[in-house]
């Protein structure tokens, strides 16, 4: 897979960034520094075209995900940051999804998997229509959600049960509430302080 990766700090946590639709690998850097230049970092292209920009997973239209390709990307991308542990020497066991809009909804994908396991995630405006068969224990799990209250491509219905995804499986979760489909500043000092909060 196309990536950066940055070396921070030794022991340091290390930032797994997921682009939104249309993004690249570069798009994210800029807010890991807000959050902790010290991290190691690896930022992460997605494989799919859709009208020649990137995504993590094929849809059939707005929030109508192709649940194969899901599973798949999903497999592919844990496979990816596994491979990417042992060739970067950082702790798997301290990678930290980053996401924003499709990056967050396959970070979502990812926390969910039986085979990969996360301390904190950071997703902003998430998005995840999926019938989850899974009760994967998230209680050691911090997550911050930041989502949009007039955000055109989530309604409140949608971000409400992307909360209760994680408040189901017992995650900690910080909400923060901004207007529309963005990151903010507002969003990034809320990732800052749960990061802080577990260093």
């Amino acid at each position: 897979m196309e990536h950066i990766f940055r070396a921070g700090e030794a022991n340091a946590s290390t930032l797994i960034l997921l682009h939104g639709t249309g993004g690249d690998e570069r798009d994210l850097l800029p807010l890991s520094e807000l959050l902790n230049p010290n991290y190691n970092v690896l930022s992460i292209r997605g494989e799919v075209s859709e009208n020649g920009m990137n995504r993590f997973f094929k849809r059939h239209g707005e929030g109508q995900y192709d649940i194969e390709d899901l599973k798949l990307r999903t497999d592919r991308l844990i496979s990816f940051i596994q491979e990417a542990a042992e060739r970067y020497h950082f702790d798997l066991s301290k990678a930290i999804p980053v996401g924003f809009s499709n990056g967050s909804n396959i970070a979502i994908s990812m926390i969910l998997h039986q085979d990969i396991s996360f301390k904190a995630a950071l997703l902003y405006a998430p998005l995840y229509p999926v019938d989850i068969a899974n009760n994967k224990d998230l209680s050691d799990m911090k997550v911050l959600l930041s989502m949009g209250e007039h955000d055109p491509i989530v309604t409140m219905q949608d971000s409400m049960n992307v909360i209760d995804i994680f408040k189901r499986r017992g995650a900690e979760v910080t909400q923060i509430w901004v207007n529309s489909h963005e990151l903010t500043q507002d969003g990034v000092a809320a990732g800052r302080d749960l990061l802080n909060a577990m260093d």
